[in-house]
């Protein structure tokens, strides 16, 4: 099989992201990661920062209730709102979904996370890889990126936890769930030797 797709799912603070990257560099593909979030804050007409904060996350349902009862007023009052209080995460996984299919039409390309696994979970050409490490390989690697003093075991827990919550939310599916993956594999210590194993997997050699 020839694939022109590749999906990465990771643990916060496995390194999947930068396994993510070492792929695609070296297949000389397009990575989308912190890209996706340019491309829809420009979809959107909106800051990236405002998109960064619905990534991966879904909001609670009396801020969601809160933002269809403002919307709904303004409509029928004929009163426009400003972009940001539009925006909101059905605006954002809509938008999600439209880049990634696209990003799949045009093919060679790496994307990380956002769902990416289950949108694309019925294309043939496309490899899902989940990158996962042990608690304690992860909490290293977070003390070079947060902030001194932050809980880093609580951060990481919580953040694993969003990204489930997001998957279990949007797409009705678990975020470990082993039947969407082809490979699931531990980056441990070694990020590039983990980023390898991927491509080795992808060109169907193992």
């Amino acid at each position: 099989m020839d694939y022109r797709v590749l999906t990465v799912s990771r643990e916060f603070g496995s390194g999947g992201g930068r396994i993510a990257q070492s792929i695609a560099k070296r297949l000389g593909w397009k990575l989308l990661d912190g890209a996706l979030i340019d491309e829809i804050a420009c979809a959107a007409h909106v800051d990236a920062g405002i998109v960064s904060r619905f990534d991966e996350h879904v909001d609670g349902w009396l801020r969601r209730m809160n933002r269809q009862a403002m919307r709904g007023a303004a409509l029928a009052a004929g009163v426009a709102l400003e972009q940001e209080k539009c925006f909101d995460e059905d605006v954002m996984t809509d938008l999600t979904r439209q880049i990634i299919e696209h990003a799949y039409t045009a093919g060679d390309c790496v994307i990380v996370g956002r769902g990416a696994q289950c949108i694309l979970q019925s294309k043939a050409d496309v490899f899902h890889a989940f990158v996962y490490a042990p608690l304690r390989v992860r909490i290293h690697r977070l003390r070079t990126r947060l902030e001194p003093g932050a809980n880093i075991e609580h951060r990481t827990r919580d953040v694993d936890a969003e990204r489930a919550h997001y998957l279990r939310m949007r797409f009705g599916k678990e975020w470990n769930n082993p039947h969407l993956y082809q490979l699931m594999i531990s980056s441990g210590e070694d990020e590039e030797q983990t980023a390898r194993v991927i491509e080795f997997a992808m060109r169907g050699s193992l």
